[in-house]
């Protein structure tokens, strides 16, 4: 096997990352950019010599760490085989985005059963204790502290946010990745395709239409209680305000690109659109009327 000094590099890489989930606070950060070094190798290398190289970084993380490097690095390993296997069939770069976090979605959902199956760790009800046990640390240490039933609706809210945390988990993992991987392949000579330019993003006018629906069902739903229905839209609504966010960023970039505006202007507004979820409306408006057809240049 003719293995050149970037495929170890890579490997090596590989393995300081899966090392790294020993230390506090740096395993944060080292599980962001887990699946960058094995989608770069997927990428270059031969399925065979690919494997060599995964088996024996985990296979030295393993005498080193233990089973938990195994249970890491598979978790990760998968969604960046999908999305290596993406790149090198050229697919679209919505595609491989969508693929991923579907996939990174799923394996977190198994994850969670089988937990659930073999140890009886139920996610819900300890994270329910956890969070209870930290309201109560900060009531002892407040000057005013909070009733028995607001911390009981600030608990209830965090345990019906879960949902919506693992689909932002899956998001950010696929999308920083890509974001990372994507220069660094293009910068050995290998085609990755990129996302559309910001100025260019549209979402169908349908998603409007079932943005309505949503509202509606959120004004004629309890907001309290632990129904299917009062969990997904309390998930929901703030999802597709996310997703008019980036539209009213596309927005804004589509009105610089047309008006030759410093680029530094349409950054500022759409952190203003992110610290603001209200700002949103712009993106349904775009999305429903098109509003930027009036800014294109005659």
């Amino acid at each position: 096997m003719k293995t050149d000094l970037k495929s170890v590099l890579w490997s090596g890489a590989a393995l300081l990352l899966l090392l790294s989930i020993a230390v506090p606070l740096l395993n944060v950060l080292s599980l962001v950019v887990m699946m960058v070094p094995a989608v770069v190798l997927y990428v270059q290398l031969p399925r065979r010599e690919f494997a060599i190289h995964m088996v024996a970084v985990y296979g030295i993380a393993t005498l080193i760490l233990g089973p938990s490097a195994i249970i890491v690095g598979l978790f990760f390993l998968v969604p960046s085989i999908v999305m290596g296997h993406l790149y090198k069939k050229t697919a679209a770069a919505r595609k491989v985005l969508t693929v991923t976090i579907l996939v990174l979605l799923g394996q977190l959902l198994l994850e969670l059963m089988l937990f659930d199956l073999l140890l009886n760790f139920k996610l819900i009800s300890e994270v329910r204790v956890f969070i209870q046990q930290a309201f109560d640390y900060m009531n002892q240490i407040m000057l005013n502290p909070w009733s028995a039933e607001m911390v009981a609706a600030n608990v209830q809210w965090i345990i019906q946010s879960i949902p919506r945390t693992l689909i932002t988990v899956a998001f950010l993992l696929a999308v920083i990745t890509h974001a990372i991987a994507r220069p660094l392949l293009r910068r050995s000579g290998i085609s990755v395709p990129g996302l559309q330019p910001a100025r260019e993003w549209m979402l169908p006018r349908i998603v409007v239409f079932y943005y309505l629906i949503v509202l509606v069902a959120n004004l004629m739903t309890p907001s309290e209680g632990d129904s299917f229905m009062t969990v997904a839209l309390l998930n929901l609504v703030p999802l597709m305000q996310l997703a008019f966010s980036i539209q009213a960023m596309g927005f804004f970039f589509f009105i610089a690109h047309e008006r030759d505006w410093h680029h530094v202007v349409p950054i500022m507004l759409s952190v203003l659109v992110f610290m603001f979820p209200p700002l949103s409306l712009i993106g349904v408006l775009d999305a429903g009327f098109h509003i930027r057809r009036a800014f294109k240049k005659p």
